[in-house]
């Protein structure tokens, strides 16, 4: 088993319980799913793109994505409805704990002036979306296989009512929050 998810079962469950006065444990927040996507307005023009893109997420996640496709056609963009736009995964179980571990604990540490992530990103439902700039801050991306720098989505789904009891929960996971002045 997983380390990060033994001590949100074995430390955070209890103090969570405490802290928001939860009856049972069922009450208490926990994370449902794990959301990466990589939006790739160019593939459009380019489907190869699509390829490289949806390798580099296979090698993050360690599991296949799969291709979005855009649901209505906007003008402006052109951009036409049903045309693959982008690729995403949906990590649960072992692998979304294995993922938040190597996102928390060797990822974000790497980002290039990193002081901590926001911590107004929830969305007032307790489900919180990371942006990163690109996919080099992974240790599993080889720096001279890529040929792109693309950002990535990352959203962490929760069962959380609100956003104070979301960020209480990442927070004990260890998620770098930065520190307000």
């Amino acid at each position: 088993m997983n380390k990060m998810k033994t001590f949100y079962q074995e430390e955070a469950v209890p103090t969570l319980k405490k802290d928001f006065g939860f009856s049972s444990v069922m009450q208490v927040p926990r994370i449902e799913k794990v959301v990466v996507n990589i939006g790739l307005g160019e593939a459009k023009d380019n489907p190869k793109v699509l390829d490289a893109a949806a390798g580099d997420l296979a090698t993050i996640t360690g599991q296949r994505p799969v291709m979005t496709k855009a649901r209505k056609s906007v003008a402006n963009f052109k951009l036409r409805e049903g045309v693959t736009i982008g690729t995403k995964v949906t990590l649960r179980g072992e692998k979304m704990w294995a993922f938040l571990d190597r996102l928390i604990n060797v990822a974000l540490p790497r980002v290039r002036d990193f002081r901590g992530i926001s911590a107004y990103s929830f969305d007032g439902r307790g489900n919180y979306t990371l942006g990163l700039k690109d996919q080099l801050i992974w240790p599993e991306i080889d720096y001279d296989k890529i040929d792109k720098l693309r950002g990535m989505e990352i959203t962490i789904v929760t069962t959380a009512q609100n956003d104070d009891q979301a960020r209480s929960l990442l927070t004990l996971l260890g998620m770098p929050f930065k520190k307000e002045a």
